[in-house]
């Protein structure tokens, strides 16, 4: 590997564009090239960070150290298969594949050719959840709502594998304890796929969540609370602030009060921060923040929810 990484992004549409972007940026790192379908939005992301444009992502094959692969999901294992068994790096943006088999098969293949792979859960590297992370202790209940107006993007796949799966990882990463049963509803709404969901997750260790999440609200609002035994943390994801909210024992053997103060957080934006750590786990091959294995049982738990959210349309 030569001192400056080779490195190069398959698809860039609406979230590619900004890989691209990132990677130029990079005093490490050679953006090689960009490949997309259209090739005439593969050319104008290529002349604007001076790099090579393809329409096929084999064109990288040999080129390359290191890809994105930012492509619709049904494509992820046809795309990423050639670059994993010939040794690349992976960043693969989320959810893995439509199914877990497929998905598992990516895992496996990663796993055979020893190559980093990183998936894109990217609101893990929100400097307001990473500050949770280190905060957090022994959750009891969390109730995230993460809900949007609807946007024709990323309509191939329903709410539950587009943006619930961020908060089944968060909360997963939080509560480290085995799940022990998932109750789930939701609808379609504006497309043949469901648009509105919300799922109960019990865990093993009796923590308990509730998400819920929405592509047809009439505004946007993205948070979580975290309770814990003598209070409770509240995330903006928006704005990566946090707010603790703890009762305080009163004076004289009185009743406690409520007391609240915000933790403050220097903002980051999320995906330099991923992308930062996709590059450092390649040079240095420390173990990604959220490798194969996490996106795969992230994946899991998603298709569980939808499983049941099924059920109910059907009854």
């Amino acid at each position: 590997m030569s001192d400056r990484l080779r490195v190069g992004v398959i698809g860039v549409g609406y979230l590619g564009k900004f890989h691209a972007r990132i990677y130029s940026a990079m005093p490490d790192v050679a953006l090689v090239g960009v490949v997309d379908v259209d090739a005439a939005a593969g050319q104008a992301i290529a002349a604007q960070h001076g790099c090579q444009a393809y329409t096929r992502p084999e064109a990288l094959l040999g080129n390359v150290d290191a890809v994105s692969i930012v492509v619709p999901t049904i494509h992820h294992l046809s795309v990423a298969r050639p670059f994993l068994e010939s040794g690349v790096h992976m960043l693969m943006e989320k959810p893995l594949a439509p199914s877990y088999e497929d998905a598992l098969a990516l895992v496996e293949i990663a796993e055979r050719n020893g190559v980093v792979f990183q998936v894109g859960h990217l609101e893990r590297f929100n400097a307001g959840v990473m500050a949770l992370a280190e905060r957090v202790r022994e959750p009891r209940f969390i109730e995230v709502h993460r809900l949007g107006e609807f946007v024709e993007r990323a309509t191939d796949v329903d709410v539950v594998t587009d943006l619930m799966i961020h908060d089944i990882d968060i909360v997963m990463s939080l509560v480290g304890s085995p799940i022990r049963e998932i109750a789930a509803t939701g609808l379609p709404v504006l497309t043949e796929h469901v648009d509105i969901a919300n799922a109960r997750i019990e865990f093993a260790n009796g923590a308990v969540a509730n998400v819920t999440a929405s592509r047809v609200s009439n505004k946007k609002q993205r948070r979580m609370r975290v309770f814990g035994h003598n209070g409770y943390y509240a995330l903006n994801f928006m704005d990566q602030q946090i707010e603790v909210v703890r009762a305080v024992s009163g004076q004289a053997g009185g009743r406690a009060e409520i007391v609240a103060e915000r933790i403050e957080v220097e903002p980051r934006q999320p995906l330099d921060a991923e992308l930062a750590e996709f590059i450092n786990s390649v040079r240095t091959g420390k173990p990604p923040l959220v490798g194969g294995r996490t996106g795969l049982e992230a994946l899991r738990v998603a298709l569980m929810v939808k499983e049941k959210i099924a059920s109910c349309l059907k009854a």
